[in-house]
């Protein structure tokens, strides 16, 4: 039995080389390039975005780069307006609280859902991820977030609402690539591992509501903290 648990285990942290967790292409390239510059601030709020620009830039045509304005512009970086262009909108605490809002509203019911359908099969890939997240204890925060990501993505990658789990990876990656740039206080990482334990053990009772309410809770602390986050350092550079 162990032996099968440590196959399991291994099977799902290689299985996270998936190519949904990789640039498809160099227009996605491009696309998170344009996206890092933005929230790194080399490309500062309010800045006009030039198409031939950024082509040029970026050694690529001005398709690529268009493709990539139009897919940040629905994700909320970019904003376009008549005889003006685009603009970039600022990365600030409004952003972020309107992400994890809609959040708050989506993931539970996602959750809801997946209780209804969790296979044995389903419950050991989560709980194999959740010992390799416990295993690694934040030591490396790039491969913990590949795995809190594949957490998420196992109860929500077989939902019928495509639309919602869409918008689900959307903000995910954005949320991701602001957090990124950010610290993770020691308070956050206990709560993030504990709401982990406590989601798994509401799935394996088949609490729907239950497991509803601590991804809730989760996605909201998740929200606050990286505001809070940013508070601290904006304090700091000011």
């Amino acid at each position: 039995m162990g032996g099968s648990a440590e196959a399991q285990s291994t099977s799902i942290v290689s299985s996270l080389d998936l190519p949904a967790f990789q640039p498809a292409d160099r227009e996605a390239s491009v696309y998170e390039a344009i996206r890092e510059d933005i929230i790194s601030g080399r490309i500062p709020a309010n800045a006009r975005l030039i198409v031939a620009d950024l082509a040029e830039r970026h050694g690529t045509s001005t398709n690529p780069v268009r493709e990539a304005l139009q897919q940040l512009r629905g994700e909320g970086f970019v904003v376009m307006a008549a005889n003006r262009g685009a603009r970039v909108r600022p990365i600030d605490q409004d952003f972020i609280r309107d992400i994890y809002e809609i959040e708050v509203l989506i993931e539970p019911a996602l959750t809801r859902w997946f209780v209804g359908i969790a296979t044995e099969a389903d419950i050991a890939a989560l709980e194999a991820l959740h010992t390799e997240m416990l295993r690694l204890n934040y030591s490396d925060p790039v491969r913990h977030g590949l795995l809190d990501t594949q957490f998420h993505h196992t109860m929500y990658e077989r939902h019928y609402n495509r639309h919602a789990v869409d918008l689900w990876w959307k903000h995910r990656e954005i949320l991701r690539a602001i957090s990124r740039r950010l610290p993770i206080s020691l308070g956050r990482q206990a709560t993030v591992m504990r709401d982990h334990q406590d989601v798994l053990d509401a799935i394996k009772a088949q609490d729907a509501d239950a497991a509803a309410a601590v991804i809730a809770r989760h996605v909201e602390g998740s929200g606050r903290h990286i505001i809070e986050q940013m508070r601290a350092a904006r304090r700091i550079g000011g």
